[in-house]
C-alpha cells in the first residue's frame, strides 16, 4: 500500500515539472526529502519504506508546522511568506486522505468514548487508542481537544 503514496508523489512531481510550476515543483521534491529521511531513519528497526500511515503522519507533521511558520510570519508582516507557505501547505494537503467534517468527528468521538467505557481525563489514552483504529481518515490532532472536553465535561 505504502507505493500508492509513492507513486502519488512522482506523478505529482512529473505533473508539476511540465507545467513548469517551481511552487508545486519545489514543493513535491520537499515531500520526497523528507520522506527519505523518514525512510532512513526506519532502517534500523528493519523496515526499509515507511507504510502510507507513517507518510500521512509526516505530511500532517509537514501541514502543521508551516500553518505556525504562517502565525510567525503573519504577526511579522511578511505577506510574501505567508503565501508561500500557505501555497506549499495547498500542495502537501493535495495527498492527504479527506479528512471527517466535525459532526463525523464528534460521533467517532462519542463512539470511542463508549467504545473505552472512558470516564474522566484519566482515560483519554483508552479513548485516542480507540479513535486510531478509524486510521488516516481521522486527523488526532483536531480529536485531542475534542476528546478532552467531552471527558473533562
Amino acid at each position: 500500500m505504502s507505493e500508492d503514496l509513492r507513486t502519488r508523489f512522482t506523478a505529482a512531481l512529473k505533473t508539476a515539472m511540465l507545467a513548469k510550476d517551481a511552487a508545486a515543483t519545489s514543493t513535491v521534491r520537499m515531500i520526497i526529502a523528507k520522506l527519505k529521511e523518514v525512510d532512513i531513519a526506519a532502517r534500523p528497526s528493519g523496515v526499509e519504506k515507511v507504510p502510507d500511515e507513517q507518510i500521512v503522519g509526516m505530511l500532517r507533521g509537514m501541514v502543521k508546522s508551516r500553518r505556525e511558520s504562517v502565525e510567525l510570519y503573519r504577526q511579522g508582516g511578511r505577506a510574501e511568506l505567508v503565501e508561500k507557505e500557505e501555497a506549499e501547505i495547498a500542495v502537501i494537503e493535495g495527498f492527504l486522505p479527506q479528512q471527517m467534517d466535525d459532526a463525523a468527528l464528534a460521533a467517532a468521538v462519542d463512539a470511542a468514548i463508549a467504545a473505552a467505557g472512558a470516564a474522566s481525563v484519566k482515560d483519554m489514552g483508552k479513548v485516542m487508542a480507540e479513535l486510531k483504529k478509524l486510521g488516516p481518515a481521522l486527523d488526532m490532532a483536531r480529536a485531542n481537544p475534542l476528546v478532552k472536553a467531552r471527558l473533562a465535561g
